[in-house]
């Protein structure tokens, strides 16, 4: 039985789509299953395969990729389905967007085969994609959206045990769960069984919802 880990392209020019697809065929453990060159074609193949992954490019015509991702991690046939949406520094304005449309993180266009790699088996792993560089960034576009106010906080906050409140706090912050076991003296292990109760109790996909369930709700204040 194959353990490939299963992916869909998006991406509306041919010729890096074709770049991504041959780095990615020439990996063992990574299968190419669709390519999609807008949102809606995105949305069609992730229904009809049900990737672990989809590669996810933002400025597209017609649909882009935020409404594409919003509408796959909307899809409840398609829960095991992770986003890795693509983007450039230049584009900042659209990370935040990305990640609240449920993304499991963002990579940055034009960096080296290898990290793309990495992050493809991070992500479908069920990890999230998200240093404390680009928490900041994240934060800063989150408090200087005007919109910030009309989002409503998920409920469950209130079910969070003051232990948990402190692992949300740090998760916010860009810490990974080894970091956290050593600020608050506890083992690794134990992080990551709080971390599975706050996703669980916040219905969260993954560590990057908590980051922006966490800002909304004022428990991590910049």
């Amino acid at each position: 039985m194959s353990s490939s880990i299963r992916v869909v392209l998006v991406e509306d020019q041919a010729i890096v789509r074709a770049g991504f697809r041959a780095l990615l065929d020439a990996e063992p453990d990574l299968e190419v299953v669709g390519e999609a060159a807008d949102g809606r074609q995105a949305v069609a193949l992730a229904r009809e395969y049900r990737p672990d992954l989809v590669l996810m490019d933002i400025r597209m015509p017609g649909m882009d990729g935020l409404e594409a991702t919003r509408r796959i991690t909307a899809d409840g046939a398609l829960s095991n389905t992770r986003v890795l949406v693509l983007t450039t520094f230049e584009l900042d304005e659209y990370v935040f967007g990305a990640l609240r449309a449920g993304a499991s993180g963002f990579l940055l266009k034009g960096g080296e085969a290898s990290e793309l790699l990495s992050a493809i088996r991070l992500v479908a792993a069920g990890e999230s994609l998200l240093a404390p560089s680009v928490t900041k960034r994240l934060i800063e576009a989150y408090l200087s959206a005007p919109e910030q106010d009309a989002t409503p906080v998920p409920d469950g906050l209130d079910e969070l045990s003051p232990r948990e409140l402190e692992v949300l706090t740090l998760v916010a912050q860009g810490s990974n769960n080894r970091e956290i076991a050593a600020a608050l003296y506890l083992s690794p292990l134990t992080v990551k069984t709080h971390v599975s109760h706050i996703l669980a109790k916040l219905r969260a996909r993954d560590r990057v919802q908590l980051v922006v369930i966490a800002y909304q709700a004022g428990i991590a204040p910049p």
